[in-house]
């Protein structure tokens, strides 16, 4: 096999890894790895703003509206408008969504980041180098991305884009 190739399997074994352990998190916890990412941040910050949320989780604010339009039909968000400004609209969990958040699994990135700070620091910047010029090689750079990946969206878009 050629060195390219090995490297094709290794990016599929990744993605295949992470596609793994999004469905379980949507089979245990209802939630995809997004939703997840946003949940937490809803959490860890009460009546904060959509685009607030956008910005801190590095997403767009159409991405971030899309996702929470879903949590909210799952009644795990409940958008609250200000009284004082009708224009800010506060967001924060409701009982199900701490719940939902409360039996996900530890995500996966948890795992990975302890075993990443174990490594010496130069390897540290030399994975970090060599997957961002792999993004930058497969035209990524610009591609909206959280630091979950859900692949069912991937799927439909790709899916769009080949119709």
């Amino acid at each position: 096999m050629e060195r390219h190739e090995e490297l094709f399997v290794s990016i599929r074994k990744i993605i295949r890894a992470i596609d793994i352990r999004s469905r379980k998190l949507s089979k245990e916890a209802g939630v995809t790895g997004p939703q997840l990412i946003i949940l937490q941040e809803l959490a860890r910050v009460k009546g904060i703003t959509a685009k607030e949320v956008s910005t801190n989780i590095n997403l767009s604010q159409a991405t971030v509206t899309n996702i929470l339009d879903r949590l909210e039909s799952k009644s795990f968000v409940k958008r609250i408008r200000s009284e004082s400004d009708r224009r800010r609209v506060a967001l924060f969990l409701t009982d199900e969504g701490k719940e939902a958040l409360l039996s996900a699994p530890q995500p996966i990135e948890e795992s990975f980041v302890e075993k990443f700070y174990s490594l010496k620091e130069w390897e540290q910047f030399q994975l970090l180098s060599s997957v961002e010029r792999i993004s930058e090689m497969m035209g990524a750079s610009d591609i909206d991305a959280a630091p979950v990946l859900n692949l069912g969206e991937l799927d439909s878009s790709n899916q769009a884009e080949s119709k």
